[in-house]
């Protein structure tokens, strides 16, 4: 008699298919860059003078990353955050959100740029990442979070609150460079809104 299964799956077989799917996406678009990263930039980072002939941008742009670890650590919080959120909403559910704070992050992130005259080229998921994270304080306020770095713990509501803080700060300053830090109060806020509206027609919990 055996005590112990064997899961043939791996690690991915224990993922729900959205979150799945989208990390194998995130790290074969990353190969991709890595084998050609002039024409995978040109064509799908975000550019705010060609994303309105290349409107795909403002999708694709969620798929690729500035380097590996700039893409560990957007698909760790997407498998820890993500995985507990399409569990609940079902996965058409979490798409939507996912793809509604992402592009609402771009769009934010591109107004930003506009009124600034900066126009450097965007890449990374964290829009929808920082969406992930207020879906989460939002179902889950009072649950604890704990940073590895400096090594605290708090509820989620406050870290959301804080990381926004950080984020409106370190934007408006103009410090931490080369981090789109108004695509992650994008995230934030889309992320919030749409959860808002849920709950005012009483479908957050709903699944399509």
């Amino acid at each position: 008699m055996s005590y112990y299964s064997y899961n043939r799956g791996g690690f991915l077989s224990n993922l729900p298919p959205a979150v799945k799917n989208i990390i194998i996406i995130n790290v074969c678009v990353w190969i991709m860059t890595y084998l050609n990263e002039p024409l995978m930039v040109r064509l799908f980072a975000l550019h705010p003078l060609k994303f309105i002939v290349w409107p795909w941008q403002l999708v694709t742009y969620m798929f690729m990353h500035g380097g590996l670890w700039h893409l560990f650590f957007n698909m760790y919080t997407l498998y820890f955050f993500g995985t507990v959120l399409e569990r609940v909403w079902g996965t058409r559910k979490f798409l939507l959100y996912y793809f509604v704070t992402g592009v609402g992050a771009a769009v934010v992130h591109l107004a930003v740029q506009w009124l600034t005259g900066d126009f450097a080229l965007t890449v990374g998921a964290s829009g929808a990442i920082y969406g992930l994270l207020m879906g989460y304080a939002m179902l889950y306020p009072d649950s604890i979070m704990s940073l590895l770095f400096p090594p605290i713990s708090m509820k989620a509501k406050w870290f959301v609150l804080i990381f926004a803080g950080i984020e409106l700060l370190t934007g408006i300053t103009n410090t931490g460079g080369g981090i789109a830090h108004f695509a992650h109060l994008g995230g934030l806020i889309f992320g919030f809104v749409l959860i808002t509206i849920w709950k005012k027609k009483h479908t957050l919990y709903s699944r399509y």
